[in-house]
């Protein structure tokens, strides 16, 4: 198919490679504002349903005192791995 339109386009190279880009952008604009419009409203992207569950506790939206987070320990900048693996030395405490 597309070497049968290379070949009915005309004007030589130029021609051809000018005509391909603009069947290309026609092709592009009509999906943009033809058939993704009309697609849209049977995709779910839009259908959210955020729901909160009897059991919570908690205030408002947005409203985080219901909310349990763990603690930091140290000064905050704990690994979640063993520095000293594979025979490599700890940091040392300057750095």
């Amino acid at each position: 198919m597309y070497a049968w339109i290379w070949r009915k386009l005309p004007f030589g190279l130029a021609g051809k490679l000018t005509g391909s880009l603009l069947l290309a952008a026609a092709a592009l604009a009509l999906l943009w504002y033809v058939a993704f419009p009309w697609v849209e409203p049977l995709l779910p992207f839009d259908d959210v349903q955020v729901t909160q569950e009897s059991g919570q506790t908690g205030g408002p939206a947005g409203d985080d005192s219901g909310v349990t987070r763990p603690t930091p320990t140290g000064d905050g900048h704990e690994l979640p791995y063993d520095t000293g693996q594979n025979g490599t030395p700890p940091p040392s405490p300057d750095r």
